[in-house]
């Protein structure tokens, strides 16, 4: 069974994080994932918090995008976070919203360049090395973290595109594949993020990690779910969200495992109605998958 996880949205305020981060670690939730969304929640000032209040839980950021942080700056932030709560951050990197970068001044022209030479410069840096590198967007000089993580944590790139897919399995340790992918697009993910790993000849596995929209109920929960993916893709068919009861999301979650995903990590609607209550119904689907 792939490891399962849930979100935070940033579509609820930062207020509402506590409650929910609490409510993960009481239902017995492994991983909880945050977004950095413009313009709402940063991912590392919630990541600190989140693991501040709680002794076990995982903390995923999928993802913090590129082009707003340079890449010091981001490996200044995990290092930090890392050392105070060694092996219990998941950080992961994208492109984020080309729409977004543009509002802010940061959109680059290739964004694939960019994630080239900055995927492997910041796990150089977590790793304590003294990088000096001058490509089109990544610049450095002799940088060296004074306080890298004793143990350099797996960094994670997001992608949809196979351009992006295939250059996530070359130079990151998994790969994050957002929200409204069926599972036989997963398939298809898997297989061009392996051959990317393979060509760059890199050992081992490529992890994937799916991010699934979720609702747990009856046919308003079922709508709900539907709603919320189709109005990013209005033609999204319903066979691209976990809904219904514990024993439905199981079976769910098993198609995409069937898929080549890793890691399966349920994904609240915007609107859900009982925050707390969903990550209580997350803690029991990590349960029935178990026995």
């Amino acid at each position: 069974m792939p490891r399962i996880g849930a979100i935070f949205q940033p579509s609820f305020p930062p207020e509402r994080l506590r409650a929910a981060v609490e409510a993960a670690e009481s239902a017995g939730v492994p991983e909880l994932w945050l977004w950095e969304d413009c313009f709402r929640e940063s991912a590392f000032a919630t990541a600190a918090a989140a693991l501040a209040w709680t002794e076990h839980l995982k903390v995923g950021i999928g993802i913090a995008p590129m082009p707003l942080r340079n890449v010091a700056l981001t490996a200044m932030e995990i290092a930090t976070i890392e050392r105070m709560f060694p092996g219990r951050l998941l950080p992961g990197v994208g492109h984020g919203v080309l729409d977004w970068m543009g509002q802010v001044g940061a959109r680059v022209a290739s964004p694939l360049t960019l994630m080239r030479e900055y995927v492997p410069a910041l796990r150089a840096l977590l790793a304590g090395e003294e990088v000096t590198t001058s490509g089109r967007y990544v610049k450095l000089d002799r940088v060296k973290l004074d306080w890298p993580p004793a143990v350099a944590p797996r960094i994670l790139a997001a992608g949809e595109g196979p351009k992006t897919l295939h250059l996530t399995g070359e130079v990151a340790d998994g790969t994050i594949i957002p929200g409204g992918a069926s599972a036989e697009r997963i398939a298809e993910s898997a297989a061009v993020v392996r051959a990317g790993r393979a060509a760059a000849g890199r050992d081992g596995d490529s992890e994937v990690i799916v991010f699934v929209l979720a609702a747990f109920g009856g046919d308003e929960a079922r709508e709900r779910a539907l709603a919320d993916l189709r109005h990013w893709d209005a033609t999204a068919d319903p066979g691209r969200i976990a809904a219904g009861s514990v024993d439905d999301v199981v079976a769910t979650i098993r198609r995409y495992e069937e898929a080549g995903a890793d890691a399966v990590i349920l994904q609240p609607t915007g609107d859900e109605p009982d925050l707390e209550g969903f990550y209580g119904k997350v803690g029991e689907v990590v349960r029935a998958a178990a026995a």
